[in-house]
């Protein structure tokens, strides 16, 4: 089946069942697959060129308008939108059976009991947040993380002042979508202390969300013991 994956972490997944995609995205990670643009810019005419079987895309990766014109020009589409860590198995099951592969339940576990407030950045000027109702947001809290601002807007507009009042006991910040490095800590360690998290351990569900969960786990295991002692 000829595949064109348009979202990073489905693309690892696909490549760990031993389907290699006839393309993707420039962040795919996979320096052996042909590039079509980003998961925002794809080369929408080039994929069809491409003549694939199938796209698959993100509702919250990808655009609609993009998908719109791939189904429009008779392209078939197979659309993911894992918002909890809790739907990962439900999501993954279909697209594995759609290749003819088979999707290995990912064991999450049980949930730990919430421990620390942290926030976690995820883009600067302006600040954006992470917020409960994303996969990344229900991973940390199933760790035992609270994320603040505790809205239920997915990625909430702040402000440092904003967090400061909030009075969180960590700061998160992963590696992507905004590369946070220690060239950020005079911003962050106003707030709380910092550590960096694997933006990939994250924000990519799929085949890493296992030891993804258990790097995670230690980590902020560690947060925590820092934190209250």
């Amino acid at each position: 089946m000829r595949i064109v994956s348009l979202v990073p972490s489905a693309t690892e997944t696909i490549v760990s069942w031993g389907v290699i995609p006839i393309a993707c995205t420039r962040f795919c990670r996979q320096e052996r697959i042909p590039k079509v643009g980003g998961t925002k810019d794809p080369n929408i005419n080039e994929i069809i060129t491409l003549k694939p079987d199938l796209v698959v895309m993100d509702k919250e990766e990808n655009r609609k308008e993009d998908f719109d014109l791939l189904i429009n020009a008779g392209i078939e589409v197979h659309t993911l939108h894992i918002q909890s860590i809790y739907e990962l198995n439900a999501h993954l099951q279909p697209l594995a059976e759609r290749l003819g592969s088979k999707w290995h339940a990912c064991e999450i576990g049980e949930p730990a009991p919430e421990t620390i407030k942290a926030f976690v950045p995820i883009w600067r000027n302006p600040w954006i947040a992470l917020g409960f109702n994303t996969y990344a947001g229900s991973l940390l809290h199933h760790l035992g993380v609270i994320p603040v601002p505790a809205t239920t807007d997915k990625y909430p507009l702040t402000t440092i002042q904003e967090i400061q009042a909030l009075s969180p006991q960590a700061v998160l910040a992963p590696s992507e979508p905004y590369p946070f490095t220690k060239r950020q800590l005079p911003e962050l360690q106003g707030i709380a202390s910092v550590y960096f998290l694997d933006g990939q351990d994250l924000f990519w569900w799929g085949v890493r969300t296992q030891r993804a969960i258990e790097r995670l786990r230690k980590q902020i295991g560690q947060v925590v013991s820092d934190v209250l002692t």
